[in-house]
């Protein structure tokens, strides 16, 4: 574990662009890929559960550029190129929420969002679950805030208030609980 409030990502790094199969067909910068309708390229989704079955979700950075204070899944992101979805994965919990877990690959699929004026996401998104047991200490450059909410009431949050979480979310959220509610079940 290194320093709480350490930069750990910038609009310069290198993202791997995939085509709808998820095979590499190049690089470019975090900035380029997301302006306008973005660039299709890889990222991974973590939703963390804590031994209650409760969600750990995160509410993303004010000084992000895309759904700034929106509330998310617990970790999301990148890998780097060259970096293998599990290596990626682990740096990134450190990165963000300054813990580890064991994963579960779940799913994968593709999904683009425009967020105003500001860019968009067009990702091919891997999607994995696991336990939270640690104690969470969220990377003030990353995260405003964290909190766990029980597994059961995140249907009616998302439905009663939909425009205080990211898209992107908001369809693995569904997705987990409609088509792999049997992975969910060792979890919450």
């Amino acid at each position: 574990m290194q320093s709480a409030n350490r930069i750990v990502s910038s609009e310069a790094e290198e993202l791997i662009l995939v085509d709808s199969d998820d095979n590499p067909v190049g690089q470019l910068s975090k900035a380029a890929a997301h302006d306008g309708d973005g660039r299709l390229h890889r990222a991974f989704s973590v939703f963390l559960f804590n031994a209650n079955g409760e969600l750990l979700l995160q509410q993303r950075g004010r000084d992000k550029r895309l759904w700034p204070g929106f509330w998310s899944n617990s970790c999301c992101s990148h890998p780097r190129v060259g970096e293998s979805m599990e290596v990626a994965t682990r740096r990134r919990l450190d990165d963000e929420l300054n813990l580890e877990s064991e994963l579960e690959y779940v799913y994968r699929f593709q999904y683009q969002a425009n967020y105003s004026e500001a860019g968009s996401e067009h990702e091919l998104c891997h999607v994995f679950v696991g336990r939270v047991d640690d104690k969470v200490v969220p990377n003030a450059n990353e995260i405003e805030a964290v909190r766990f909410v029980p597994a059961g009431s995140m249907a009616d949050l998302l439905q009663n208030d939909p425009d205080r979480y990211t898209p992107w979310f908001k369809l693995e959220w569904r997705t987990l609980m409609d088509e792999h509610s049997d992975v969910l079940a060792r979890y919450i």
